[in-house]
C-alpha cells in the first residue's frame, strides 16, 4: 500500500496511533526484506521509500532519520523472537519440546528473514550508536532469559537435570541455530541450517534430559524432520545403532 496514501481527516487520535504504529511496523518489515536482497548498505530512505511505493517524505512522516527506522527495524526482531517464545509456550507445556519447536521457529524465521542475522551482526549498528547496541544487547538478553525461564521450568517437571545451569544452557542453545544460520546464508543456501538444527537439537536434549523421563527422540528423514503423527511415541530403538 502507498504509504502517501493514508488520509487521517475525520479520525479519532487513538486510531491515528494504531494506524501509524502498524505502518511503522509495515515499513521495518520492507527494510529488512531489503537488507535480506542488497545488504545494509543499500538502505536508506530514498530505496526504502520506493521499496513501498511512496516518496521520502512519506517514509519521514514515520521516522525522521535511518537510525530511527533501523531502531524499529531491531525492535521488530525483538518482537518476533519474542513471539515465537509465546506460541511454542502456548502450544505445550513439556519443556523440551518448548525448547525443540522453539529452535525450529528461530531456524525459519532467519532462513526466511536473511536480513535478521544481517542487522543484528553488522558493525554499522553497532559503529558509533550506543542506542542501537544496547537494543540489540536489550533483545538478545531478553530472548536467553527466556529461553532460562523454560530450562528452568524443565528442571521443575523432573524433565532436564536439575545440575544444568540454565543460564549456560541458554547460550548453548542459541548456538545450535546461530552459527548454522550464517553458514546457510553465506553459502546461499547450500548448507541446510534447518538439517543442521535437528542433528545438533538430538545432542543438546540428551545433555539437557533426565534418563528415563521421556520416550527417546524420534529418528529424523532425509530432510531432517521428525515426521511423526501427534501423540506418537516411537519405541525404544537403541537395537537399531
Amino acid at each position: 500500500m502507498n504509504v502517501n496514501s493514508l488520509s487521517y481527516k475525520g479520525r479519532s487520535r487513538p486510531t491515528l496511533k494504531i494506524k501509524k504504529g502498524a505502518r511503522q511496523e509495515q515499513i521495518a518489515r520492507t527494510a529488512l526484506a531489503v537488507v535480506a536482497q542488497h545488504g545494509l548498505n543499500y538502505l536508506n530512505i530514498g530505496t526504502l521509500a520506493c521499496e513501498v511505493g511512496g516518496s521520502p517524505s512519506a517514509i519521514y512522516r514515520y521516522f525522521p532519520s535511518k537510525d530511527a527506522m533501523l531502531k524499529s527495524v531491531l525492535e521488530l526482531i525483538a518482537k518476533l523472537l519474542q513471539k515465537n517464545v509465546v506460541v511454542v509456550c502456548q502450544k505445550t507445556p513439556d519443556s523440551l519440546e518448548q525448547l525443540h519447536q522453539l529452535m525450529q521457529r528461530h531456524v525459519n524465521l532467519a532462513s526466511q528473514n536473511a536480513g535478521i542475522p544481517r542487522i543484528l551482526f553488522s558493525e554499522q549498528i553497532f559503529a558509533g550508536d550506543a542506542g542501537r547496541r544496547n537494543l540489540v544487547d536489550q533483545t538478545f538478553h531478553g530472548y536467553l532469559g527466556e529461553i532460562a525461564r523454560i530450562i528452568r521450568a524443565g528442571q521443575r517437571q523432573g524433565h532436564i537435570r536439575p545440575t544444568v545451569p540454565a543460564d549456560v544452557a541458554a547460550v548453548m542453545f542459541l548456538g545450535l541455530i546461530q552459527p548454522a544460520v550464517i553458514l546457510q546464508l553465506v553459502s546461499e543456501g547450500n548448507f541446510n541450517a534447518a538439517r543442521h538444527a535437528e542433528h545438533a537439537w538430538k545432542l543438546f536434549r540428551e545433555m539437557l534430559q533426565v534418563p528415563g523421563s521421556l520416550p527417546p527422540v524420534a529418528p529424523l528423514n532425509k530432510r531432517g524432520r521428525n515426521k511423526l503423527p501427534k501423540n506418537f511415541h516411537p519405541p525404544n530403538n537403541q537395537s537399531q545403532k
